[in-house]
């Protein structure tokens, strides 16, 4: 029947559930955010040009929009459990790979069977959050996306001070390094979780194309695109963009800062998320607070920079935080998987080209300003939707 909740189950069983929905939340980011510290010497390297960075940097979001549908399927033939798993094994040995690749098409690949592993993986914690803590869906929404903010900040943090001494500055082996902690999660994902009998409903598991004429689909995919759009790329451009400004010594601390500045969100959500999820206003607030916070990183020296990175981190949290909730709290049961894997089509499909048009722009007017021109479009973009966000009560 699942798997109960604390009130009903032995507290190990309970904290299994927990401990397992955080591993899982940290292996969808370590090895797509392991990227962003390494670029200047990837760059380097293979010669690329900041277009070819972006490209990069979006085939993740690429991935993520083109094959959550996919995963969908998947885990209506195998259980969301299985799907997990695979996407987990899968995230783990492209990242591995892109290590040991001679070029830049070859990094491409292998970045793609990276993106791919996550991908299918997007869709298929709702419906675990769903099916192991029927009772507690925020509080599990707020555990993995917990797991998924860990897993942005730890190679961030440490890629540039801990790991590359290491491994003699080497990037290649840098992305081996993070793929053995995703690999090992799956394990114990596959040792320590329900059987997928127990963590999927067998009923309605057949269906699993979305229901892509919900205009409320629409409205919070592409919502939560602007978010995946503004925070991707300033991940991306903010290395070079600071080697460019000449304070290279703060890329660490600002890619930091973007990362970190997430959990205090994710604190705060954790409190009052149950007032927020379904209220317009804080999606003007995250729009305007993101917007000001883009237009300080280009504006402010030193220091500046990453004091604003921080403030985008906590904008951008705040508002996924809140989407990610959405599925199972709005979604029949055997519907969730589906409503995810549409939000989360569209919201990449909008992240996707965001980074390339960040990289053109740069590219095509030399000033490294205008790599955050697309970013400012996008708050402005998330403010104008906030209006079409008045969701409906959750019918249960």
């Amino acid at each position: 029947m699942g798997v109960p909740t604390d009130s009903a189950a032995p507290r190990r069983q309970f904290l299994t559930c927990i401990l397992l929905l955080w591993l899982a939340g940290i292996g969808l980011r370590i090895t797509i955010l392991a990227v962003p510290p390494v670029i200047p010497l990837i760059r380097l390297d293979l010669g690329m040009s900041e277009t070819q960075v972006g490209i990069l940097t979006g085939l993740p979001p690429v991935l993520f929009a083109a094959t959550a549908v996919l995963g969908s399927l998947l885990i209506a033939r195998f259980g969301a459990l299985t799907t997990l798993v695979a996407g987990l094994f899968a995230t783990a040995a492209g990242s591995a790979l892109r290590g040991v690749m001679p070029d830049i098409a070859m990094l491409y690949a292998a970045t793609i069977v990276t993106g791919f592993g996550v991908a299918i993986m997007h869709p298929a914690l709702p419906p675990l959050v769903r099916a192991w803590l029927p009772q507690r869906i925020g509080f599990g929404t707020a555990v993995f996306t917990n797991g998924l903010l860990v897993g942005e900040i730890l190679p961030v943090a440490l890629t540039i001070p801990v790991l590359l001494p290491l491994v003699g500055n080497s990037w290649r082996e840098s992305f081996v390094v993070w793929a053995l902690p995703v690999a090992l999660i799956g394990l114990v994902i596959m040792m320590l979780a329900p059987r997928p009998a127990a963590a999927a409903p067998a009923r309605g598991a057949q269906r699993w194309w979305p229901d892509w004429s919900d205009p409320l689909i629409w409205r919070l995919g592409i919502a939560l695109g602007s978010v995946n759009a503004m925070y991707f790329s300033a991940n991306a451009f903010l290395p070079d963009y600071l080697h460019a400004m000449g304070r290279a010594d703060l890329v660490s601390a600002a890619l930091t800062a973007l990362n970190v500045g997430q959990i205090p969100a994710s604190l705060l959500l954790l409190a009052v998320a149950g007032r927020l999820e379904r209220a317009i206003w804080p999606h003007i607030v995250c729009g305007a607070g993101s917007l000001a916070a883009i237009v300080g990183i280009m504006l402010l020296p030193g220091a500046g920079v990453v004091a604003c990175a921080a403030v985008l981190g906590f904008f951008a949290a705040a508002i996924l935080i809140l989407m990610l909730a959405l599925p199972p709290l709005l979604a029949p049961p055997d519907d969730v998987h589906r409503v995810a894997a549409a939000m989360f089509t569209i919201s990449y499909t909008c992240a996707v080209i965001t980074p390339v048009f960040s990289g053109i722009a740069w590219d095509l007017t030399g000033i490294a300003q205008s790599a955050f021109v697309p970013l400012a479009a996008c708050a402005i973009l998330l403010m104008a939707l906030a209006p079409g966000l008045r969701l409906p009560r959750a019918a249960h």
